[in-house]
């Protein structure tokens, strides 16, 4: 009779339960493995079921109020009459404020391509040389080299295809000062190396003497892309630079990149009737391309252009 070691029982009892114990645990994975798949194939089923739900409950809210705003808005054209000078619509003109000290605002899109290339069609073949408002004591002679653009004068009532009648009307809306209050368009070309130094749109009485009106805006419509320079410049933008002496040529402070159909609206007068000094302004010598822009002086009365 043999007699086993105590490790030879060891090893065969493991050998005679290792077997079942494999077989008990496959089947308790595959046990699970079945009603989990079961499970979760139907709360997949019952999530489709609700996020299915969900997405037609979303798309009906949407559609209410959808129909809502729209019935909402039916109803404020009703309650607010327009009168006779007034829009029956509502228009929405996009802006960005680029600075309040000096108010100036930027209108990207303002023009479509085809209405600034109509404007420079039209003014091309009378184009001349830019010319100054002199102060007292200043000449042709002694003010050459401060605005050195061509230029000329362009009424709406000159376009008959009504482009600048439009765009009268659009910068009305943007101002809240009716075109009767504008000048004529300077259409401006400004070639490289061409510029124009620092100065104020406004008038100030001491140097140029007693004003029937003054020029309260300025909106400039740029015609073109400058692939270089021809930026317009505010030098005391925020009140900086005021006290360095500045020689009214140095191309620096806020600079406004021109980009072909955008505007730029900026105030020369304060509420009250006085220049503000900050809304000092110049065109930056260009260096690549060339650079057109379509300027509108507003005033403070009526004009008549």
């Amino acid at each position: 009779m043999k007699i086993r070691s105590r490790g030879s029982w060891r090893g065969l009892f493991r050998t005679k339960l290792r077997l079942p114990i494999v077989l008990l645990s496959c089947s308790v994975f595959f046990i699970a493995g079945f009603f989990g798949s079961t499970l979760l194939s139907q709360f997949q089923d019952i999530d489709g079921d609700v996020s299915r739900s969900r997405i037609l409950e979303s798309v009906v809210e949407e559609k209410e109020d959808k129909v809502f705003e729209e019935e909402k808005v039916d109803k404020v054209f009703e309650a607010i009459p327009n009168g006779d000078t007034g829009d029956s619509f509502v228009s929405s003109i996009p802006f960005q404020v680029l600075s309040w000290k000096p108010r100036a605002a930027y209108f990207p899109g303002f023009a479509s391509a085809e209405q600034c290339d109509h404007i420079i069609k039209k003014a091309k073949a009378n184009l001349r040389p830019s010319s100054l408002a002199l102060r007292k004591g200043e000449t042709a002679e002694n003010t050459k080299g401060i605005r050195t653009s061509s230029g000329t004068f362009i009424s709406a009532s000159e376009d008959p295809s009504g482009t600048l009648g439009h765009i009268e009307e659009k910068i009305a809306k943007a101002t809240m000062i009716p075109r009767s209050h504008g000048e004529a368009f300077n259409v401006l070309r400004y070639e490289i190396g061409q510029r124009y130094l620092s100065h104020h749109d406004a008038f100030n009485p001491t140097e140029y003497g007693p004003q029937k009106s003054q020029r309260v805006a300025s909106f400039l419509l740029y015609l073109s892309d400058v692939e270089e320079g021809g930026e317009t410049m505010f030098p005391f933008e925020n009140g900086q630079n005021m006290n360095i002496g500045y020689d009214y040529e140095e191309c620096i402070g806020l600079k406004v990149k021109p980009r072909r159909g955008d505007g730029l609206l900026f105030y020369s007068l304060y509420p009250n009737g006085k220049i503000d000094q900050m809304s000092l302004h110049g065109s930056c010598p260009v260096i690549v391309g060339q650079k057109w822009v379509a300027t509108k002086w507003i005033r403070d009365q009526e004009t008549n252009d």
